[in-house]
């Protein structure tokens, strides 16, 4: 189970922010692609239960997985985007994305934008008949130009299996380079200091 969109056309969305982003979508898709930064190996990814966890190399592009940013009112950049998907053999999945902007303000307003819309995503999500979700602020990771912890409990009341979820949602940035480093699992408890931990080794990663 992953989170499902729900398209909401006139959206409240800051117009700043997204303008900006909006415009750094143009600039980078104009440009070659740029070397990529460092990113989380699979060693990286420890949780302290034990549980091991495969990934197929670096791809470019967004991926397939967005947990709640298939809302967002912006063309995202084509180039100098990249993904790596994390999966251990049942219960959890985990997703690196790294984008580089043009400039360092086209990323400030990219990782505020992700902010909020993490924020927002339990709001959507209770939207949907027999969904229940709670949004949680799990702080701040002092790490390069900072980086934030998000999540959301779900209860699904349909669900015959899997009622709940968990998901966690971390934004960083290094200069002009902003990540995503999400987490997500239908057992157990999240592993909020273990993925803050996951999130900073990321942020000293990109350069």
């Amino acid at each position: 189970m992953g989170v499902r969109a729900v398209r909401r056309g006139s959206a409240a969305v800051a117009a700043a922010a997204v303008l900006a982003v909006v415009t750094s979508g143009t600039a980078v898709g104009a440009e070659p692609w740029r070397p990529r930064p460092g990113t989380l190996y699979i060693s990286d990814i420890r949780l302290g239960d034990g549980v091991g966890w495969s990934a197929p190399p670096v791809q470019r592009g967004w991926g397939s997985r967005y947990n709640c940013l298939r809302d967002w009112s912006w063309q995202p950049p084509e180039v100098n985007v990249w993904h790596r998907d994390f999966t251990t053999a049942e219960t959890a999945s985990a997703q690196q994305k790294v984008v580089v902007f043009a400039t360092e303000a086209e990323a400030v307003a990219f990782a505020d934008e992700a902010r909020r819309n993490f924020a927002d995503c339990p709001r959507r999500e209770n939207e949907r008949p027999g969904i229940t979700a709670t949004g949680s602020d799990h702080g701040v990771v002092n790490v390069e130009e900072g980086a934030t912890l998000q999540g959301m409990h779900t209860v699904d009341a349909a669900a015959e299996e899997r009622p709940y979820f968990n998901y966690l949602w971390g934004v960083g940035r290094d200069g002009d380079t902003v990540t995503l480093v999400e987490w997500s699992s239908y057992w157990g408890a999240p592993p909020v200091d273990a993925w803050k931990n996951v999130l900073r080794t990321a942020v000293n990663k990109l350069y």
